[in-house]
């Protein structure tokens, strides 16, 4: 079998609801040499049945239920082309998203990573709109400079790559490694950081997939530890503040923005009705950053009783 451009990874798990769809805008890429491969995370609905009616231009490879990290790192690991894209499997992609990446990896060779913009995908009157009627025909090579190139300082303000969006070099996975197994959430952001102080990223400013919103989605779970903050503080000490070609962000920024996502955390918490884990965060978020008043007045609210209402 010859090498194909591009590999297409697809993790699921019980999304017997939108699986088709997705495979569907893979399917039909107007770039055509490609492999789709979908690795069933132990779904307990008919997930399978509907990836096997694609046979045989979709490989299924089902494995016991371990979590998407654990899927992705399988479809890496059986990929064979020399690009590798990864999709979510309740996400959408219009027609020129893989040809576009393509000829961008051919015209940026330093780029270990092209990525594009994306659109929110929100339903209407219960139902999500035909993808079609949210494509935008803008051109398709215009870059970001300011999320290109050497990124590490950008990502440490917020994860600006939605996985869905990404094409990677295989060789990326092979020298960095592939997802942390033992991360439930901003396992993607941890990457990312990873990739990007031996890589050079590309944005394309074009929105290439379409990013369903729904309330199962993991970004919306109320978790017990606040991933993002561990993530970040951790790769300031191991990193600093820049990347490879001395673009920073100073130490003041990201203190402001390391704060506020201490209080997103700890507001999260007080909605759900978690006071003392809300109260710890909103601490940390106003010694992090003290001039900002709004958080100990957050901490004299959710003691009176106040929840936020978003």
């Amino acid at each position: 079998m010859n090498e194909p451009a591009v590999s297409v990874i697809i993790p699921t798990y019980n999304c017997a609801e939108y699986i088709a769809q997705t495979l569907e805008g893979i399917l039909s890429q107007t770039l055509q040499d490609i492999e789709v491969i979908v690795v069933d995370d132990g779904s307990t609905d008919h997930t399978q049945a509907i990836v096997a009616r694609y046979a045989p231009r979709v490989r299924l490879v089902a494995q016991q239920n371990a979590g998407v990290c654990v899927a992705r790192n399988r479809g890496i690991r059986e990929a064979q082309g020399r690009f590798l894209c990864l999709i979510d499997h309740d996400d959408y992609w219009f027609p020129d998203k893989l040809a576009s990446q393509v000829e961008a990896m051919e015209k940026y060779p330093d780029s270990g990573v092209i990525y594009t913009d994306f659109t929110l995908w929100f339903p209407k009157d219960g139902h999500f709109p035909d993808p079609q009627s949210l494509f935008k025909a803008i051109p398709t090579h215009l870059i970001d400079p300011d999320y290109s190139g050497w990124i590490y300082h950008q990502l440490l303000l917020d994860c600006w790559v939605l996985t869905s969006t990404a094409m990677f070099r295989a060789e990326v996975f092979r020298n960095c490694g592939g997802f942390d197994e033992t991360l439930p959430y901003s396992e993607d952001w941890e990457l990312w950081l990873r990739i990007s102080r031996q890589y050079q990223f590309t944005k394309l400013t074009y929105a290439s997939t379409l990013y369903r919103q729904h309330p199962n989605q993991g970004n919306r779970k109320v978790r017990d530890v606040d991933y993002r903050t561990r993530l970040l503080t951790q790769a300031r000490n191991q990193w600093g503040l820049c990347s490879q070609d001395n673009r920073c962000i100073s130490a003041s920024v990201f203190r402001k923005k390391l704060a506020a996502y201490h209080a997103d955390f700890g507001l999260y918490h007080l909605k759900a009705g978690h006071r003392t884990t809300a109260t710890q965060a909103l601490i940390k978020a106003w010694l992090t950053n003290p001039l900002h008043l709004k958080y100990p007045c957050y901490l004299a609210a959710g003691w009176a009783g106040w929840k936020p209402k978003w």
